[in-house]
């Protein structure tokens, strides 16, 4: 298994190529991880600690989006720390309105883990 940054880098790259979000967070993400969205709500938080919450983050995204497709751009790896872009064409279930979602995610590494995850993406009513 992938134990530095630049290689824990590499594997996220692969399997999220893949559509293996699950296999990220089962091999790589730290118990205790904190993850950052640029935007969050009373349902959602932005910021939410520990594998639990994480796991549960991504179930609710996986059970409400279609995703037609993923292209991950990266990684950048330097010390601690690594990032890659996104870009998933989705859906949203609910509304059925389909959407390219384009975001920077920024990993920190701790002990061989991905102690840290924040995104960056566009948020509505933000300045330019």
């Amino acid at each position: 298994m992938a134990t530095t940054t630049e290689e824990i880098a590499k594997e996220l790259f692969t399997l999220c190529s893949q559509g293996q979000f699950d296999a990220v967070i089962e091999k790589y993400y730290s118990d205790d991880i904190v993850s950052i969205e640029a935007m969050g709500n009373e349902q959602m938080p932005a910021r939410q600690e520990g594998i639990e919450a994480i796991k549960g983050k991504n179930q609710w995204w996986v059970e409400n989006h279609d995703i037609h497709s993923v292209k991950v751009g990266g990684p950048l790896a330097g010390g601690d720390k690594f990032a890659v872009t996104f870009e998933l064409d989705v859906t949203f279930k609910p509304t059925g309105q389909r959407n390219v979602m384009k975001e920077l995610a920024l990993y920190t590494v701790k002990d061989g883990k991905i102690a840290q995850e924040e995104f960056f993406y566009p948020t509505p009513g933000a300045g330019a």
